[in-house]
């Protein structure tokens, strides 16, 4: 049996750092070692509970607040992942927490089950970013990343190019599959195939060469 996924819920409200434990817990593949209500709490946990896996992250936090905490995080334990999950989702939030190291973006509303799909996930490599907040990310990311070294844009298929657009739109594969009739392993081959031939490790990175690339466009997203 794989070990658990050890976790600390950094949050400064009690409702939502109780009713989060609760949830994950209710999953047999995760263990919440600790809860911390700032970034401040969140290194004391961490003495006394040891590091996580992974980090649940509010941004609106006094003391340390979640970006400070997330940059402080990256920098004494880069294995630990963050994943953010707020009430936030307008611009300056969302780039400075990619910045400091975030793997993940997600709002307060996310259903239980993508949660726990996006913490998984995450662990493997992937990142997961709430749709609403994913074409602001992805307009503002593109025009930091350099094109890609071939001057053509790989050949996409029709079909491709749906499931390159779903991706950017912030979907799960589950999500994916569900809007195109097909099954999760399906889009899941899919998707595998399309980071390689563009060149790409993960969903983020894949949204962004497709803009780049000119395969899809903002308006699109």
């Amino acid at each position: 049996m794989p070990d658990p996924i050890n976790i600390i819920i950094c949050d400064d409200q009690d409702i939502v750092r109780e009713g989060l434990k609760t949830i994950l817990e209710a999953d047999s593949d995760i263990r919440v070692i600790a809860t911390a209500e700032d970034g401040e709490d969140l290194f004391r946990q961490i003495e006394s509970s040891g590091i996580p896996d992974m980090v649940i992250m509010d941004l609106k936090m006094p003391v340390i607040n979640g970006i400070q905490a997330t940059r402080m995080l990256r920098s004494r334990h880069p294995n630990t992942k963050v994943l953010v999950l707020t009430t936030y989702d307008d611009d300056q939030w969302v780039m400075d927490a990619i910045r400091a190291g975030a793997s993940g973006y997600l709002l307060k509303d996310t259903p239980r089950i993508d949660l726990i799909d996006a913490i998984k996930g995450t662990l493997q490599g992937q990142t997961f970013v709430d749709p609403s907040v994913a074409g602001k990310m992805l307009a503002m990311a593109a025009g930091t990343i350099p094109r890609p070294v071939e001057s053509s844009a790989p050949d996409i298929r029709p079909r491709e190019k749906q499931i390159l657009l779903l991706i950017a739109r912030g979907m799960s594969n589950a999500d994916i599959a569900a809007e195109l009739y097909l099954s999760e392993g399906t889009v899941r081959n899919y998707a595998s195939a399309l980071f390689n031939r563009i060149g790409v490790t993960d969903r983020t990175q894949a949204a962004i060469a497709a803009l780049r690339y000119g395969i899809i466009s903002l308006d699109d997203i």
